[in-house]
């Protein structure tokens, strides 16, 4: 399937202005109070490449589910058109529980204001908890002469469009905050689409492209293993599991509106009865609690951020994206 983007596009500066979702919330009942428990194996559908924070933390929801309801449960990576394939087909999926989605704010939220032919709406999926929220990271090539932000702006007028930046996938918020990044600097440099972060990673290591507002749960380690360098981090708020690295709108005026973040959680298929849907919402609940949880998102720089399926619905409602026109000063917010 190939989504076509909406001419707008393509005309168009994009940019993300999305806020984390909060990572308190109020107790719901647990496992031992629900009443639905699956019947057969179980799918979590990824819908992007293996490798990438959608991944890695789907498949950690999918060793939870297993280990919990004595089901099996496998990862279905479904990639393509920045999240919106593998999304559709679960919204197309039997609401009957053995077919869940690992969501991010790109496919679940971006989405519905860059295309106009989507294949599903928001009604299709309900939203059942958030998973962990992150902010992205400039990363650039060890190559790249730079070691602050506004080095890396002069190094990018310098390079005057020659240089490339990834993405994980067109409208998914690395896109986006590439996308803003260079319209507030007023740089130039091409984008290359991705069907998930590893593979945007490893061209990235290896010289095809320069750099990547990836998200930090997926580069940080090869930060730490001097393969890739970090020059900052795109939300207002300084990350304290990673404190060296500077808010980007802090570094130089014209930046001071860059904030992004980003999240990840779990949808079923809307028409899923409320009994699956609080079975699942307590097992996330479980799953999020746990200190061996606690500790690998640490080990991401992520944050778990649990939520009842009312609160994450709403805070969903909080994301936003605004297409800036050519014309300055005017703008659109969806």
């Amino acid at each position: 399937m190939f989504i076509r983007p909406p001419a707008a596009l393509s005309r168009r500066r994009l940019l993300a202005s999305v806020s984390a979702l909060p990572a308190t919330a109020l107790p719901v009942s647990g496992r031992a109070q629900a009443a639905w428990r699956p019947t057969q194996g179980m799918r979590v559908v990824v819908p992007a490449a293996p490798g990438g924070t959608t991944d890695i933390v789907g498949r950690m929801f999918a060793d939870h589910l297993q280990r919990a309801w004595g089901q099996s449960c496998v990862v279905d990576n479904k990639s393509g058109a920045g999240g919106v394939i593998g999304s559709a087909e679960v919204a197309k999926a039997a609401p009957d529980g053995h077919t869940v989605l690992m969501g991010n704010i790109g496919p679940q939220a971006i989405a519905y204001s860059l295309y106009r032919n989507m294949p599903y709406t928001p009604a299709r999926l309900v939203p059942v908890s958030n998973a962990i929220n992150t902010p992205n990271v400039l990363v650039v090539r060890p190559s790249v002469p730079a070691k602050t932000i506004p080095e890396f702006v002069a190094w990018l007028k310098a390079q005057n469009g020659k240089v490339s930046y990834a993405s994980s996938g067109t409208g998914q918020s690395p896109h986006l905050s590439g996308a803003w990044f260079l319209q507030l600097t007023g740089t130039k440099a091409e984008h290359i689409p991705y069907r998930g972060a590893a593979p945007a990673l490893n061209d990235l290591i290896a010289g095809v492209t320069q750099f990547f507002f990836d998200n930090l749960t997926s580069s940080i380690e090869f930060v730490r293993a001097g393969k890739l360098r970090a020059l900052g981090i795109t939300s207002a708020q300084r990350n304290p599991l990673t404190p060296d690295l500077v808010p980007i709108c802090e570094t130089m005026p014209e930046l001071k509106p860059f904030d992004v973040s980003t999240w990840f959680g779990v949808f079923l298929p809307a028409a899923a009865p409320k009994p699956v849907l609080d079975a699942y919402n307590g097992e996330i609940k479980t799953w999020l609690d746990d200190a061996k949880t606690k500790e690998r998102f640490a080990q991401m720089a992520g944050f778990p951020a649990y939520g009842t399926p009312a609160q994450f619905k709403e805070a969903m409602g909080q994301s936003s994206i605004q297409v800036i026109d050519a014309t300055p000063g005017t703008k659109k917010t969806f």
